[in-house]
């Protein structure tokens, strides 16, 4: 198992701040994820660290609902939560720069989620990871590219 973990870094000409209400604003992930197509927040949350959402992924004919735990939530730093509470984290850090803010955005499939993959798919387990890897890699630069896109335009 290789590059369980990646990240991409991208200027934004918007404030720290600004990027950070538009990522914790999970209803808008759509917008910009190509697999999350939808995601909301438990009633009465706000994405304070302990909290969760549910987001809806689309991948070819697979469509799956996971559940996300909030894990870091520092407004204009640092927006983080983790699938299924031990199966994937993915992240952001927002960085003042020149020009705006870079953010960065990551990803690590963590030893629950390896373990959950092998647990479900056996032999095949491999082949899933590897495939939720790929997505990964591909998906965050088209991620970060339509956050950039939206954020300029608004």
């Amino acid at each position: 198992m290789s590059n369980l973990s990646y990240s991409e870094s991208i200027v934004i000409n918007r404030t720290p701040e600004d990027l950070y209400e538009m990522v914790t604003d999970v209803t808008r992930i759509g917008e910009w994820s190509p697999i999350c197509k939808a995601a909301w927040w438990d009633e009465g949350s706000t994405g304070q660290v302990g909290e969760w959402f549910t987001g809806r992924n689309v991948d070819g004919e697979t469509t799956w609902e996971t559940r996300s735990e909030v894990v870091a939530a520092s407004r204009g730093q640092e927006f983080a939560f983790i699938v299924g509470g031990s199966l994937v984290r993915w992240g952001y850090v927002f960085a003042p720069v020149d020009g705006g803010t870079e953010v960065t955005e990551s990803w690590e499939f963590l030893p629950g989620g390896i373990a959950m993959f092998t647990d479900r798919f056996g032999e095949d387990a491999q082949k899933y990871i590897d495939s939720r890897t790929e997505a990964a890699h591909s998906g965050i630069p088209a991620t970060l590219a339509a956050l950039k896109k939206t954020a300029e335009a608004e």
